[in-house]
């Protein structure tokens, strides 16, 4: 049904050309808007409530006997569940994506599918490891709904994740400078000697920017922490960062991340372990997305790794391997 305030205005009618036949009748998967942002404020009683300054993009397919799907009903749908959310207490962020998708299928009575995303920077506070000092740190919380229409039921996936910046270090390029060390050791001490040395000092090796994403599939009546993912990929990484560090702090950073060296595989399978430990609840068909890219150092290029599939397939290649 067509809604009149878009048909007529002041007296005058205008055409609802989207209804209209399109000269090719293809069906189009995603038809939408990206980039509506918006502010969420959202209280936690006697904690520092939660800004989050979220941008959305909202999508609906198209049918092919139809030329375009009514564009302002998307940004519209995000300002009117957005709006109900603004100062409430305990509000995820996928169902928030969620309500949006259902407000979305409610608007464009046309539509099978429907996909809301948002990201957004979010604030949390950390200590420095030996001075103890307060940063502000940035990571960034990504949600996600799909909505699928069958048979006038509307079924909706959520998804909840994050991505975070942390260090790692090459543990190839440090087994090399550990060789070679080892040699230029041995010329003027025995070689006991060398090995306490070895097994004492931490040896150099190139170092790069992580950066680690989890996205989990969040069933009906189960709940998953978004603060809970960044614990996870920031300890899968050689070592976290920290905006605001003293010599002390820094000498610590660096200690830890070489006592910690991983190739980006391994920051992705350190990932996977640590959701399968914390998360072995959920159902065998939840989906996990673990990724890691590592702006390398030493070279133009960056390193990129990626684990994609169900909870079951996690849990069946650990106890495999196991």
């Amino acid at each position: 049904m067509k809604n009149a305030c878009e048909m007529t205005y002041m007296g005058l009618q205008f055409p609802d050309t989207q209804d209209n036949s399109p000269r090719i009748p293809i069906h189009l998967t995603r038809v939408g808007v990206t980039g509506i942002k918006k502010l969420i404020k959202i209280d936690r009683g006697d904690k520092r409530p939660i800004v989050l300054l979220p941008t959305f993009n909202a999508f609906v397919d198209l049918p092919s006997h139809q030329k375009g799907i009514h564009m302002s009903r998307n940004p519209e749908a995000i300002s009117e569940v957005v709006e109900e959310v603004v100062n409430s207490e305990n509000v995820e962020v996928e169902s928030l994506c969620a309500d949006i998708v259902n407000t979305l299928m409610a608007k464009h009575e046309y539509a099978e599918v429907a996909e809301v995303s948002m990201k957004s920077d979010f604030m949390f506070i950390r200590k420095s490891p030996v001075t103890k000092n307060k940063s502000q740190e940035m990571t960034k919380i990504i949600a996600k709904s799909v909505g699928y229409r069958k048979n006038g039921r509307v079924t909706i996936r959520k998804s909840i994740g994050a991505e975070v910046v942390g260090m790692t270090v090459c543990p190839c390029a440090q087994e090399s400078v550990k060789q070679a060390d080892r040699v230029k050791l041995l010329e003027f001490l025995d070689e006991e000697t060398v090995e306490k040395v070895i097994n004492t000092v931490s040896f150099a090796s190139h170092n790069q920017r992580g950066i680690g994403t989890i996205i989990i599939d969040v069933p009906e009546n189960q709940n998953v922490e978004g603060e809970d993912i960044i614990k996870i990929i920031e300890s899968s990484m050689s070592s976290n960062v920290c905006e605001i560090l003293k010599r002390p702090d820094e000498n610590a950073v660096v200690m830890e991340a070489h006592k910690n060296p991983y190739f980006v595989e391994d920051c992705v399978r350190n990932m996977v372990e640590k959701i399968v430990q914390q998360y072995s609840h959920l159902p065998d068909d939840t989906l996990v997305t673990a990724r890691q890219v590592n702006e390398e150092s030493i070279h133009r290029h960056n390193a990129f790794a990626e684990k994609i599939a169900t909870m079951a397939t996690l849990k069946s290649e650990l106890t495999h391997h196991q």
